[in-house]
């Protein structure tokens, strides 16, 4: 979706989300989106055409008929979120001398508890559900065993290059979020059944640890149709997705009495607030212990 603006100012901040901040393609265009819905809405409603001008009446006018049209608080908190970014650009290059979303208030969000797959359910995955010998069965596999093992996000898998598998280390080195890089450890199995897919490659111009038969670099689409079909074979949950097998993976760490922080580096999450929301399971699993455990319980 191609996205332009006339107004100088709106360009080069997007610019310097491109070149300073390092934001993805993705954000980039969600931010885009959310700039354009807010310009509109200030030509239409109140006739005003540089919103580098908009006043904070203005904002709540947007917000309030975002709230009417029943758009979630999560997506109006993204807005309001955008908004800001935007603002403040324009506050540390002095176009704008006030930033209107300084006396805006977020809506609430609803916390929503991480989907995990099963401790049980993974093992039968890996155990007993059947993978034929060929190249793209065990890509497949690999994927999926790479998915729950390292906790990697699914952009981050399919971009994967050869030259990121340390062997000498046990390690892989993932371009995540803004480019950051972080190393995570695999073990020697999994070392081994990356080794041996990239021995069976076709024939190819991409470096990327995982193809498809005609050579091509995998595709989301392609990644998150398998992972949801392999993932239906054993389990119920409702969402089945290669992200829900990143949520199982911190999940399982954490009931398994790994440290916060740690667990936050090998996501790659900026703070410790993202991934907090798994200590939820730890006390579920502590409540399970307890009753197992105490004579009084």
């Amino acid at each position: 979706m191609l996205i332009t603006f006339t107004n100088p100012h709106i360009n080069l901040f997007f610019q310097y989300l491109q070149f300073e901040k390092r934001y993805s393609e993705h954000t980039i265009i969600s931010y885009k989106t959310d700039i354009l819905q807010f310009q509109d809405f200030c030509i239409t409603s109140f006739e005003v055409d540089d919103i580098t001008t908009a006043n904070a009446a203005i904002v709540r006018s947007w917000l309030v008929q975002l709230k009417e049209n029943d758009i979630s608080s999560k997506s109006i908190n993204r807005k309001i979120s955008t908004l800001k970014s935007f603002y403040k650009y324009l506050q540390k290059q002095k176009v704008v001398n006030d930033n209107p979303l300084s006396r805006v208030i977020s809506p609430k969000v609803p916390k929503r508890l991480p989907n995990f797959v099963e401790e049980k359910d993974i093992n039968t995955l890996f155990e007993h559900v059947e993978f034929t010998d060929d190249f793209e069965s065990q890509t497949k596999r690999l994927v999926l065993l790479l998915f729950y093992n390292t906790g990697i996000r699914l952009s981050e898998l399919i971009n994967l290059q050869i030259g990121q598998i340390d062997e000498s280390y046990n390690q892989i080195k993932v371009l995540g979020k803004g480019n950051k890089e972080r190393i995570i450890p695999v073990n020697q199995i999994l070392l081994n059944d990356i080794k041996k897919v990239i021995a069976q490659r076709p024939e190819t111009n991409v470096n990327n640890v995982f193809v498809t038969e005609k050579g091509k670099a995998l595709q989301p689409r392609y990644v998150y149709g398998f992972v949801k079909q392999y993932l239906s074979l054993v389990t119920t949950i409702k969402k089945k997705s290669p992200h829900v097998l990143r949520h199982s993976f911190a999940t399982h760490l954490m009931n398994n009495g790994a440290e916060l922080n740690a667990v936050k580096e090998l996501l790659g999450h900026s703070s410790l607030a993202a991934t907090q929301v798994y200590t939820h399971n730890t006390i579920e699993k502590l409540k399970e212990v307890f009753a197992k455990a105490h004579p009084k319980a």
